[in-house]
């Protein structure tokens, strides 16, 4: 009762009021705007609210929907961005939100292990990875890890986490998976029990998971994030199982794509750019109704093969809800606004529904409520 509650207040706020209107009627008048902000979330820099010259602009006039928190600067090689120590990461977060109309989210990538963006040396407790997890295969060892990065993660105000990765270990020299212990294992039965232990772990903290990468990047032989990655040859059904399962019991809280071209499934595009595989694989076959967050749209899968424009387009019209822009492959201060006008003149040209964007923004107003 209590959630259903806030999902109307949520909703009707989001309008700019709460008069007991209907939802749907609730939807109708909220701006183009406001809807196109909320299916955005990027990577910035700065540990205070004063180190940046756009996160401000970009959640109060663009109406951002999130933020992706790292501790390394790619872009310049530097160990120098959001994250310093737990008390100055709770102020910036606490800051970032208060900034923001609606709820907002608030992420990492916190696996454990390599991908690991909350370090000893900043503070942290240790962690460790999900293939050592895996080898253990120790539910209660998953369950203590699980609940020490919840914690942490809680403690901070960090809501959303981009874990667990449920691509199965097939080719363990994988340099982008295997090769960095993300993967439980290359048994599903495995990474589902550990990832729903994960899973269910943190909601316990009030914080959403993200499973990774869609649909399926345990096979390939490159790293998506340098170009290209054609897994055709490589990859097989069987690495569906971890998504149809925890999606069959209710623990898919959100879901990111991959940027891998499997012709066994689109020979045009790259999952996060497909519809056969985020409409017609994802949301018809497997059934799934929740938040798809694409990716980081910035890798050079797609930005070295697709314009900022054609990139867009193709995403939201293949099924993706919520693009990530990490501004860590590289750094522009202005994606916010660029992307934003993107999608407005696509819609406003009549090349994306706006009904297709409505039915994004209820998911992700849905998932909101879940959020701290």
């Amino acid at each position: 009762m209590a959630r259903l509650l806030l999902f109307f207040l949520v909703f009707s706020f989001l309008s700019g009021n709460i008069n007991g209107q209907s939802l749907s009627k609730t939807l109708d008048e909220i701006p183009l705007n406001k809807k196109i902000g909320q299916m955005l979330t990027i990577g910035f820099r700065g540990m205070t609210i004063a180190d940046t010259n756009h996160i401000v602009r970009d959640i109060q006039k663009y109406h951002l929907g999130g933020v992706i928190l790292f501790d390394y600067d790619v872009p310049r090689g530097q160990a120098k961005r959001n994250i310093r120590s737990s008390e100055q990461l709770k102020t910036l977060v606490k800051k970032l939100k208060a900034l923001s109309y609606s709820p907002l989210i608030v992420s990492i990538d916190q696996e454990g292990g390599k991908v690991n963006r909350l370090k000893p040396k900043y503070g942290f407790p240790p962690s460790v990875s999900a293939q050592y997890l895996g080898e253990l295969n120790n539910i209660d060892s998953t369950r203590k890890y699980a609940r020490r990065t919840a914690h942490t993660l809680s403690k901070i105000g960090i809501n959303v986490d981009f874990a667990p990765v449920v691509d199965l270990n097939v080719n363990p020299d994988n340099p982008i998976i295997g090769k960095l212990g993300r993967s439980y294992s290359s048994k599903p039965t495995t990474v589902v029990k550990h990832a729903g232990t994960f899973i269910q772990t943190l909601n316990e903290y009030d914080i959403q998971t993200v499973l990774k990468h869609f649909p399926g990047h345990g096979s390939s032989k490159k790293d998506s994030h340098l170009g290209v990655v054609d897994v055709t040859d490589t990859w097989s059904e069987k690495e569906l199982i971890p998504y149809r399962q925890l999606i069959n019991t209710g623990k898919a809280d959100a879901i990111m794509t991959a940027h891998i071209f499997n012709a066994q499934i689109d020979s045009s595009y790259p999952a996060t750019l497909s519809k056969p595989t985020i409409t017609g694989l994802l949301r018809n076959k497997l059934e799934y109704d929740g938040v798809i967050f694409s990716d980081d749209m910035m890798m050079g899968a797609i930005r070295k093969e697709y314009g900022l424009q054609t990139a867009i387009k193709q995403a939201i019209m293949a099924g993706v809800d919520i693009l990530a822009f990490g501004n860590n492959s590289i750094y522009d201060p202005n994606i916010v606004p660029k992307a934003h006008r993107i999608i407005t003149e696509l819609v406003d040209k009549g090349v994306i529904n706006e009904e297709q964007i409505d039915q994004s923004y209820k998911r992700i107003i849905r998932f909101k409520t879940q959020l701290k």
